[in-house]
């Protein structure tokens, strides 16, 4: 699927209306006293974004079939930003086949997620973090706590995924707090609401969606945190760019900058995350 930025700004689904209420706020990861350099991008001739259609509310085809998504409408904003809007275009392949479609030049940039790895800067360049997934905590409503922060949990069992990141850093961050480890998502989620453990600690993401879904039936919240770190969850999300895009990763570096800068970058995220991830 392959779709310009100017056809792509005519299709916004429901999912990307702003929500009414969100409950947190984006982390600034750029700092608004720092000015990047940017490189001149008049002599680009297409700017082309490569991603998924799998991967909700990042990427995924709306009730028309067009593209529609977190991502797509960063991208849109980026090359708004650059002045390039009449030479952007995205397109969707299966996730597996994004890096060889990059290093093929089927596009300039990859906008899907792609967790950075040192491996993976062996073979490519990548922009700053646009996005940071934490850790949270997930309670039950009806659970009582003395506090309303993770020092009410010391000595209680709270769930987390077997052999995770999430698992090492509830240990590391915790050590009061008495893990109890679960081999599926859908064993501990269904724990924290049978009220078997009396909170579980995971992605933040996939819990804010959870709770949210008619699985959870209203039966809890996220509770305290965020939780970030790099260590554990690596550095954020980032465009991949090939091993020759170090000049584009700089220009859209200073693009998210400005993004950051005037909230258009927390405007885009809050159409997606209305219950928040911070």
């Amino acid at each position: 699927m392959l779709v310009t930025l100017a056809a792509a700004a005519q299709a916004q689904g429901p999912a990307a209306q702003a929500p009414s209420e969100a409950t947190g706020d984006l982390p600034v990861l750029f700092d608004a006293r720092e000015r990047l350099a940017r490189p001149d991008v008049n002599d680009i001739l297409r700017l082309r974004f490569l991603t998924t259609t799998d991967f909700p509310p990042f990427n995924f085809t709306d009730q028309t079939g067009r593209l529609a998504g977190f991502h797509i409408d960063l991208a849109r904003a980026l090359c708004a930003e650059l002045g390039l809007e009449a030479k952007c275009q995205i397109q969707a392949l299966p996730y597996a086949q994004l890096q060889e479609a990059l290093e093929a030049g089927q596009g300039d940039a990859v906008l899907a997620g792609v967790a950075v790895t040192a491996a993976l800067r062996q073979r490519f360049v990548f922009s700053r973090p646009y996005m940071l997934l934490p850790a949270r905590f997930i309670r039950h409503r009806d659970t009582q706590l003395l506090r309303q922060d993770s020092a009410a949990l010391f000595g209680r069992p709270v769930g987390v995924l077997t052999g995770t990141a999430h698992e090492a850093m509830l240990k590391s961050f915790f050590p009061d707090i008495k893990p109890v480890a679960f081999e599926t998502r859908e064993a501990l989620l269904s724990a924290v609401k049978d009220r078997k453990v009396d909170a579980a600690f995971a992605d933040a993401l996939q819990l804010s969606f959870w709770t949210q879904s008619p699985a959870a039936g209203n039966c809890c919240m996220l509770f305290d945190g965020p939780y970030m770190s790099e260590r554990f969850l690596g550095e954020g999300m980032t465009i991949m760019l090939g091993p020759q895009g170090g000049t584009l990763a700089a220009a859209l570096d200073s693009a998210l900058a400005a993004l950051s800068r005037d909230g258009r970058l927390e405007e885009i995220y809050l159409r997606y995350f209305p219950s928040g991830l911070y």
